[in-house]
């Protein structure tokens, strides 16, 4: 792994992108979200990239580190929570029931870290060193909502898909920002990992009325929020 990141950083990425997009996509398409075989799969998956980073001292390049800020600016980080209890909007309940749900919310938190060192610290980075900021952003957005295709073949209806996709693209769009302006991916993994743990407690809605205002809220709440972050420094640009 070490001698293909030394080799092109990009290929790098993108492996780690195939990995997992096709690695969990088929056994999430096998074994659902119920099975302990899926946690296990995505914790050796976070255990082999954590030990690559921290044996390679690369824990502030793919920002497994602290915020790089004043403690008085953490407000900084208030949309991103409000957009986390979406899921919960239209009530909570258990999606499973005994050690099914259990397995489907440890399932959930690790996809999101996973999916944070994947998207936002191995592809972010490298696309950063040879794209100017808006680009690398973009494609890392894109690439990150593009990698829920992969639902259509877990048993996903395709307009349901097709929302994932593009609600990926702007939640993917928000965290790329936010870990390009701190320097930081733990408010993105603690945010992801939450917004994927809810929706295991989710409600059913035959009226998608609360979705539709979820997802509009997300809209809006990212292109105010990138205007906003637009004016903040660049904690990865000092590197």
């Amino acid at each position: 792994m070490k001698k293909l990141y030394n080799k092109s950083e990009l290929w790098f990425a993108l492996v780690w992108v195939i990995v997992y997009a096709v690695g969990i996509g088929t056994l999430r398409g096998n074994f659902g979200d119920t099975s302990p075989v899926m946690p296990a799969a995505l914790a050796v998956l976070a255990v082999i990239a954590t030990i690559f980073i921290k044996s390679n001292k690369l824990e502030k390049k793919y920002g497994l580190c602290k915020w790089r800020g004043k403690a008085a600016e953490y407000w900084f980080f208030i949309p991103i929570f409000i957009l986390m209890t979406g899921n919960l909007w239209g009530g909570v309940g258990m999606a499973y029931s005994g050690m099914e749900q259990v397995w489907a919310v440890i399932m959930m938190a690790l996809v999101g870290y996973v999916e944070e060192i994947i998207f936002r610290g191995f592809l972010f980075r490298v696309l950063l060193k040879s794209n100017k900021p808006p680009v690398a952003i973009l494609i890392s957005a894109v690439t990150f909502g593009a990698g829920h295709i992969v639902n259509l073949f877990t048993g996903h209806a395709t307009f349901e898909t097709l929302i994932q996709i593009v609600f990926a693209i702007v939640i993917g769009f928000i965290f790329t920002f936010v870990f390009y302006k701190s320097g930081s991916l733990w408010i993105c993994i603690i945010a992801h990992s939450l917004i994927d743990v809810f929706s295991e407690f989710a409600m059913p809605r035959e009226d998608m009325t609360i979705s539709y205002a979820y997802w509009g809220a997300t809209v809006v709440i990212a292109l105010v929020y990138g205007l906003y972050l637009g004016k903040k420094p660049a904690a990865l640009e000092k590197e």
